[in-house]
């Protein structure tokens, strides 16, 4: 797939720009501090107005507009920024053309350290998205059907498994929070082990009921749903 401004590459670019410098730069520091704030503001309380972003951020309410006209578009964009880490994740694990359990494994442990799963349970259904991020969404997802069926054909994942289930597993471990930072991570590390574990070729057992469907999973993205 070759990038284009519109492509699913092109979200997660933005990180590989070049320093800028002046203006610039303080813009730009601006606006990492403003999605910081809108993550901490937004996943306590999805519905809470922009201007708890503003001041999380510590930049005027004006400021933010310049760069946000809206709290749709600030979610948007919030949102890119998880799908762009997401990305960055599969991307370096896909890359890894060693051992598919281990790129596997390390595909899991780099989006569970991205986090943007939390995104998705609090933020599904409060905005419309646009093509852009269905279009980034849909490449992630080719992105983890490559990596999980390379590993299912090795023999590493459970014949009963479904690509759709990461999804489910992701937000699960994205629910954990005790304690503060650093032992959430911690306790997401262990568990993500565990449901590692529970990914394993286990041929005695066999999963109740199916995955979810991609209908399923993309449905929840609709405000009018």
């Amino acid at each position: 797939m070759k990038p284009t401004p519109q492509s699913p590459r092109a979200v997660a670019s933005d990180a590989n720009a070049a320093p800028a410098s002046g203006r610039r730069a303080q813009a730009a520091r601006n606006d990492r501090a403003i999605l910081q704030a809108a993550r901490e503001v937004f996943l306590a309380n999805p519905s809470a107005p922009i201007a708890d972003v503003a001041k999380r951020a510590g930049v005027g309410i004006s400021a933010l507009y310049r760069r946000y006209p809206s709290k749709e578009d600030l979610l948007r964009q919030l949102c890119a920024d998880g799908l762009r880490r997401y990305i960055a994740a599969a991307e370096a694990a896909s890359a890894d053309e060693g051992d598919p359990g281990a790129a596997f494994a390390s595909f899991m442990a780099g989006v569970v350290s991205a986090d943007a799963a939390s995104l998705t349970q609090r933020l599904a259904g409060t905005f419309q998205p646009t093509q852009d991020l269905y279009r980034a969404a849909a490449y992630a997802g080719e992105l983890n059907r490559k990596l999980f069926d390379r590993a299912q054909r090795a023999g590493v994942i459970r014949g009963d498994a479904d690509v759709n289930d990461l999804a489910m597993i992701f937000e699960e471990l994205a629910s954990i929070q005790l304690g503060d930072r650093e032992r959430t991570h911690e306790l997401r590390r262990r568990y993500l082990a565990l449901a590692l574990d529970g990914l394993r070729a286990q041929p005695q057992d066999s999963l109740p009921g199916p995955a979810p469907s991609g209908e399923e999973l993309t449905s929840r993205w609709s405000p009018e749903r």
